[in-house]
């Protein structure tokens, strides 16, 4: 099985089960991912955690699937590169906190896999790399536009350019990394990540991180506005009536 979807209860988890090809991308991975972000709008669902069985969190696209698509025209090429796209605005447009568990690495589209959830976990000896150069490609999967988000531009660039990798202590320094966990233990210290998110208030969660997505995009002004309308909202719902109640009387809040 290359890949499976896990119902854990109150949060979902993708399994890369692609093992033998360092878990390359599979239709199956694609479609679980996809069922994945449909069933996060349910309101028991908490968070969702996209990880792997095997050793390697993604090694990105398959390349002999990429020489097989040379057969097709460049429109059809175009199509292809939008399911991989469509999967990535998915993750993006999730109601809960997406994460990534990281062993191993995350290679190419594995990257931009990784790079598209909200918070990334990974094993301090696993790497990320844009390799795509050394297989005369570019990148895709919205990586070019999460590095500009998340790290330097020369460092960018050096990995894009070169295809050279670098280590998940590195990305932690730079803040691309929420957490790192000893080998083989990534996957532990996402469900513990995970169990913070959900004593948390699920819909204030939800309008957070669509704020902070939209505002590397949007202006001042349209994030001001934005952030208006957000507490307006937020204040007159129940989940505010318990967080304050809690704060004052000193206590811990129960949002479930």
């Amino acid at each position: 099985m290359s890949a499976r979807l896990e119902d854990a209860g109150d949060r979902l988890i993708v399994w890369n089960g692609n093992t033998k090809k360092r878990g390359a991308l599979s239709p199956e991975l694609y479609a679980c991912i996809a069922e994945a972000m449909e069933k996060a709008a349910e309101p028991r669902i908490r968070a969702v955690i996209l990880t792997a069985d095997g050793p390697f969190f993604c090694a990105g696209g398959n390349l002999n699937t990429i020489i097989e698509r040379r057969k097709i025209s460049e429109e059809a090429r175009r199509g292809k590169v939008d399911e991989l796209h469509d999967l990535v605005r998915a993750i993006r447009a999730c109601p809960v906190p997406v994460i990534a568990a990281v062993e191993g690495g995350a290679a190419g589209a594995g990257l931009s896999l990784a790079l598209a959830c909200d918070l990334i976990v990974a094993a301090k000896d696993a790497k990320f790399t844009a390799a795509y150069v050394k297989a005369g490609l570019v990148p895709d999967g919205g990586l070019t536009s999460a590095m500009a988000r998340l790290i330097p531009r020369p460092l960018a660039m050096e990995m894009c350019l070169l295809g050279r990798p670098v280590m998940a202590g590195r990305f932690a320094d730079l803040g691309a990394v929420n957490r790192l966990a000893a080998p083989g233990k990534a996957m532990e210290e996402a469900m513990a990540l995970t169990d913070a998110i959900a004593d948390g208030p699920r819909q204030a969660q939800g309008v957070i991180r669509g704020l902070v997505a939209d505002a590397f995009e949007a202006s001042e002004a349209d994030q001001l506005d934005a952030e208006r309308n957000a507490m307006a909202a937020a204040s007159g719902r129940d989940e505010a009536a318990e967080g304050i109640a809690a704060f004052l009387e000193k206590r811990k809040p129960s949002y479930r």
